[in-house]
């Protein structure tokens, strides 16, 4: 196990959630789907809701039991140690519909939360229960299509503007002590009342808003409303674009998405890297559990400038041309980007995933390994592989940490 094998090909699940796309991994990658089920996410890794195969001797055998059976020389021994698993997982996510506004809670209030929820006895699979794991779930996304999203709070002035444009009586309190309070106190009272709205109340709010919606929907913004609307027809979570941030990645943008940050993919497909965890704190756009109290308790309720949620790769210490490296703040994962490379020389410091994105891409070892895998495929490459060689004439993504 410590010598060869070096590149494991990768056999992977695709979730089939309602709101995934039933189109655009075939268009993108070949893959077929001839069931016409949607494929939302592509998974790359070792997590129990959706282990990668590989093959070893032969056999086809789990990510996680291969990395459990020499986990030092698999993932690292730095890793090993830290994390005692493999500590991000890589997908493709395709949506065609808006997947719920959402928070990842830190890793503290993660492991505070989950030991509380099993301390009383709530089954991991129950759906109230909003802490599946102790890990937090930071994640990067980078678009391989135009990718709509929403992204932390708006400035409080243009939370309190939308929603006076707005006019609806039944808000006009809330609003007004939002504008009175233009602080952190004050949007984590509005968001908290907006999201526990209830019955016939919230019924009516909602009615406004999309009447609203109607008449001025030449704007981008009610356009969108709308079009969720008829995704989440009733839901809170259609005042979420005017309390957050709503922009579009172009194809090769990325955007990191950090812990106690309300935010929600509305649609397209990208390339997705995140801690290895499952933990969502739901906050609307859903029909599934919501935890209001919780929830605010692990949201950060202060505005994110605009111009600040592009994430641009870091400037290359030795100039390397086509190569994309993401600056990530968390330790969990890294990612790059590679594109064109003739011959890239690459070593691991530790468990490494990579995917085809739009051409073939072949890795080889000085042992004379070589392993060629197409577009919409991935490889597996243990921690103890040491230097290898990656060659693409188009674009590849890679995963580490």
């Amino acid at each position: 196990m410590t010598t060869s094998p070096r590149f494991y090909r990768m056999h992977n699940i695709i979730q089939d959630y309602a709101w995934g796309s039933k189109t655009s991994i075939g268009e993108l990658f070949g893959i077929e789907n001839p069931t016409g089920q949607p494929q939302a996410e592509l998974w790359m890794g070792a997590h129990q809701n959706g282990c990668s195969t590989i093959e070893v001797n032969g056999q086809p055998t789990l990510l996680s039991d291969f990395i459990g059976a020499d986990m030092p020389a698999i993932i690292g021994a730095d890793t090993a140690a830290t994390f005692g698993e493999l500590p991000y997982l890589f997908k493709v996510l395709a949506a065609a519909n808006a997947l719920s506004v959402q928070v990842h809670p830190s890793k503290a209030q993660a492991e505070e939360g989950f030991a509380k929820e099993e301390a009383a006895g709530i089954p991991r699979t129950a759906g109230n229960r909003n802490y599946k794991d102790p890990n937090h779930k930071p994640e990067l996304v980078f678009a391989l299509t135009p990718y709509q999203a929403m992204n932390g709070f708006r400035e409080y002035s243009e939370i309190v503007a939308l929603f006076n444009a707005l006019a609806i009586d039944e808000l006009a309190e809330l609003v007004a002590a939002l504008e009175a309070n233009q602080n952190e106190a004050g949007l984590e009272a509005f968001f908290e009342a907006m999201l526990s709205l209830t019955g016939e109340r919230k019924d009516r709010c909602v009615d406004a808003l999309l009447t609203y919606a109607e008449a001025n929907k030449d704007d981008a913004l009610c356009a969108l409303l709308l079009e969720l609307a008829e995704q989440y027809p009733g839901d809170i979570g259609l005042f979420s674009p005017l309390m957050l941030n709503t922009l579009t990645l172009q194809p090769g943008e990325a955007m990191f998405l950090d812990a106690c940050t309300p935010h929600a993919y509305i649609k397209g497909t990208g390339l997705e890297i995140m801690a290895n965890s499952d933990n969502v704190l739901r906050a609307g756009l859903t029909p599934k559990y919501m935890d209001v109290p919780e929830l605010v308790s692990c949201t950060r309720c202060v505005p994110m400038p605009f111009d600040t949620l592009l994430l641009a790769p870091m400037a290359n210490e030795v100039e390397e041309a086509g190569v994309a490296h993401y600056p990530i703040p968390v330790p969990d994962f890294k990612f790059s980007v590679y594109t064109n490379m003739a011959v890239k020389a690459l070593t691991t410091q530790s468990a490494e995933i990579l995917f085809a994105v739009d051409a073939p891409l072949t890795v080889a070892h000085a042992d004379g390994e070589s392993v060629t895998i197409e577009k919409g495929q991935s490889v597996f490459i243990p921690a103890n592989t040491g230097e290898y060689l990656a060659t693409s004439t188009g674009q590849f993504a890679r995963a580490y940490n």
